[in-house]
């Protein structure tokens, strides 16, 4: 019977012949999710012999990882902005990178502390809503989302972090179903070309929904929707805040301009990419 010391070493040494950058870090979080034990149990004690149903999982997991599903995929979960998430089939997994518009949003609004109204289009796991009610403890949100299995688990995620009180989740095709007037508008919409989506890393295209990528043939129309409904639903002073493709950038000025929305940032990615563009009406 392998301990748990010597199946990590195992699976690390098998998923880095495989030739997976993550190779050790993939490993640590598939055996501790196999096992059901924190990380600081793994330090512990190490030499605890896995049960035959432990080691049967990990195997399971071995085999999705080699077959290039996401790490995230197989536990089900990832951390955003410092916290927890759940995540399903619906959801794309959140990656750093969408951080970009909490941090934007957060950085704008010129109070915190205020009643602000939020709305998350695209809403997804509900990761950026999240985020940004677990910061504004005085502010309510509204998740919206074209898929019924993302709202539960974007449900889910807020209740787990405290925020399910001051959030509600709606249903819609974007803002169909939506009135109201909000401080803050947020989304990570869909914004990959259609015809590039067969070129996306295996990782992405094979497990990532379909629907939360494909961003029409340019990849902008999700954009031409929001900005268009950003004068009915923007509160005098509101900001809307959006992800956008590293390469959209001067796309997106100029749509801003044509739905007369003042550019307020372009923010970028840890990589040095532009990731967020931020709005107001002007």
């Amino acid at each position: 019977m392998r301990t748990r010391s010597e199946a990590l070493r195992e699976l690390r040494r098998t998923l880095m012949e495989a030739g997976f950058e993550t190779a050790a870090l993939d490993a640590r979080l598939l055996l501790l999710e196999a096992t059901g034990i924190s990380a600081t149990d793994l330090i512990a004690r190490p030499e605890t012999p896995l049960s035959p149903k432990e080691a049967a999982t990990l195997a399971s997991f071995a085999r999705r990882r080699l077959a290039h599903e996401p790490v995230a995929r197989i536990t089900r979960t990832r951390e955003f902005w410092g916290l927890p998430f759940r995540l399903s089939p619906e959801t794309l997994v959140p990656r750093p990178d969408t951080e970009t518009v909490v941090e934007t949003a957060l950085d704008l609004l010129p109070d915190r502390q205020a009643p602000l109204k939020v709305v998350d289009f695209g809403t997804g796991s509900g990761c950026i809503l999240v985020a940004l009610l677990h910061e504004l403890p005085r502010a309510t949100g509204l998740g919206v989302d074209l898929s019924f299995g993302a709202l539960v688990t974007a449900r889910a995620n807020a209740a787990d972090n405290g925020v399910g009180g001051r959030s509600g989740f709606v249903l819609s095709r974007w803002a169909d179903a939506v009135s109201g007037s909000f401080d803050l508008i947020v989304s990570n919409p869909p914004y990959v070309a259609s015809g590039v989506i067969p070129t996306l890393d295996e990782e992405v295209r094979e497990h990532d929904p379909r629907l939360a990528l494909d961003g029409g043939p340019d990849g902008l129309e999700p954009y031409r929707i929001l900005l268009g409904e950003a004068g009915r639903l923007l509160a005098p002073g509101g900001l809307l805040a959006v992800e956008i493709g590293y390469d959209q950038a001067e796309d997106l000025v100029s749509l801003a301009r044509a739905y007369g929305l003042e550019i307020l940032r372009i923010a970028s990615d840890l990589s040095g990419n532009p990731r967020c563009v931020a709005m107001k009406r002007s």
